[in-house]
């Protein structure tokens, strides 16, 4: 594992491009967040899903988050009304995963068959990255399944450090401020749902 340092704006630029490059090439990157260190993988790509199901050692088919860039990439892969729309509005960017029926147009790796949790990030990198890389990227916690998030780097690199399956690249920005995971609401039927507080 590759460690890619960020502590300040300046390194933003630099930063976004290595993790970009690293994306494309199908390897999975640890990377600060709004909310906790997540494990970011391109999610046009089965393989690097799949990389990012056995790193975290999830159950397989189990549904991933996705990142996105804007509204337009979000409709490409969810079916959104205008009722939803203005949900999205209220809550877009920011530290809300919503979950939508899917136009199942990414690989099953992601579980996104038939629903679709997604979210714009209100994180500048993650922003700048995702503009970069011009493509949808899934986006979970950097803790192995059953673990509490992770805030700081330096554990990172302690919970991976001797594992066979480890992220390819870590983007350190030290510790990052006390947060939860996004929380997760279902926004399928008439009335939204939280899944996760």
């Amino acid at each position: 594992m590759r460690i890619v340092q960020v502590v300040v704006h300046e390194n933003f630029q630099k930063a976004v491009q290595k993790a970009a490059a690293a994306l494309l090439q199908g390897n999975v990157v640890v990377c600060p967040t709004d909310t906790v260190y997540g494990l970011l993988a391109d999610a046009t790509n089965g393989k690097a899903v799949r990389k990012v199901v056995q790193i975290k050692g999830r159950q397989q088919g189990k549904p991933l988050p996705i990142f996105v860039k804007d509204m337009a990439t979000a409709k490409q892969l969810a079916k959104i009304s205008l009722l939803q729309e203005k949900y999205i509005k209220k809550v877009w960017p920011g530290k809300v995963t919503l979950v939508f029926k899917s136009r199942g147009v990414l690989p099953k790796e992601t579980g996104t068959t038939k629903t679709i949790g997604l979210r714009i990030p209100n994180h500048v990198f993650l922003q700048m990255l995702l503009a970069v890389l011009g493509r949808p990227v899934v986006g979970t916690s950097a803790n192995l399944a059953g673990k509490p998030p992770i805030l700081d780097s330096k554990d990172i690199v302690k919970q991976f450090w001797k594992r066979t399956y480890k992220p390819d690249i870590l983007l350190d920005a030290g510790k990052l401020p006390r947060s939860r995971p996004s929380r997760v609401i279902d926004i399928i039927g008439s009335e939204p749902k939280i899944l996760r507080k």
